[in-house]
């Protein structure tokens, strides 16, 4: 007689910087997706697969949600973040301060109107000064929502994630796994993702609020031999005054996103990394609804 297994799909929603990209990479311990302060560093829904004995949990992360969706852009992602609802048999709502705010209700209007699985993440527990605080905000949130489960968590030290991964597991429906027992992330395309996303990642870190969401990387070469990844980006911007704040004086902002993404990406491949960056400028490529869609931003990417 086989054995029953559990499988499903696990949505991670919550408003920007609440820490959903960084519980993925510490459920998956591995890097899929890409962190930062700034809000919309996750573009893509990105597939992650935990595997756990005749457990399959395929997590999906999304871009932070917007309760109003001003630019195009913004509008394609809260599209696609709002979309895994419907696809989810199970969901993870992050929140990370101890109060509810408007987008938090805005989030949560959209997750009663589905009638969907929904376990709440309270977020930073670590931040929390006094866990007297904490209790009375559970019993608050409990009346908001009809949680299956309540749970205070530190994505970032790894707190509470145990109790989080048992508590996904026992709501899994039965179902053969989806993936490879040994897959924590499926499909071919995922080094040309992840060599993107790193280095869009570094110009977020390096650049602050100097330029907001207006980058995108494109990959034009990418050669890998035995002990050799060679890689040609480019990184596009909207205005030609943007295009010298990546380069910076005497091309050193360029350079500095360059080594760090260099030192990130032979790290995760485990191979000598040559990687050459250019800047160029695309005018108006976040508000190009058609555009955006050719990117892929706002779909869901699988990787390998």
């Amino acid at each position: 007689m086989m054995n029953k297994t559990f499988c499903g799909y696990v949505s991670i929603l919550g408003k920007p910087n609440v820490g959903k990209s960084t519980l993925l990479n510490k459920i998956l311990n591995k890097k899929v997706s890409i962190t930062s302060r700034k809000s919309q560093t996750t573009r893509n829904n990105i597939l992650g697969i935990k595997t756990s004995k005749n457990m399959q949990a395929v997590f999906i992360d999304s871009p932070g949600i917007h309760g109003s969706a001003g630019r195009i852009m913004n509008k394609v992602l809260n599209k696609s973040a709002l979309g895994l609802i419907e696809d989810s048999d199970l969901i993870i709502f992050m929140t990370h301060r101890l109060q509810l705010d408007a987008q938090d209700e805005f989030i949560l209007r959209k997750l009663k109107e589905s009638n969907a699985k929904v376990i709440c993440a309270i977020n930073k527990v670590d931040q929390i000064k006094s866990q007297n605080q904490l209790l009375p905000f559970i019993d608050h949130i409990k009346d908001k929502f009809g949680f299956l489960e309540i749970l205070p968590i530190s994505a970032k030290y790894g707190d509470g994630l145990d109790d989080l991964e048992k508590v996904i597991n026992s709501h899994l429906p039965e179902s053969p796994f989806m993936y490879e027992e040994e897959s924590i992330i499926p499909n071919t395309h995922y080094e040309n993702f992840f060599i993107t996303e790193t280095i869009r990642e570094k110009i977020i870190r390096s650049l602050g609020d100097e330029l907001p969401h207006d980058t995108f990387v494109e990959i034009e070469q990418l050669e890998e031999k035995e002990e050799l990844f060679k890689i040609h980006a480019v990184i596009y911007v909207s205005r030609e005054s943007q295009k010298q704040i990546v380069i910076g004086d005497k091309g050193n902002k360029l350079k500095q996103i360059g080594t760090q993404a260099r030192k990130d990406l032979e790290k995760h491949f485990k191979k000598k990394v040559f990687l050459k960056t250019w800047v160029k400028v695309r005018k108006n490529w976040n508000s190009d609804n058609d555009y955006l869609k050719s990117l892929g931003v706002g779909g869901t990417y699988e990787s390998k």
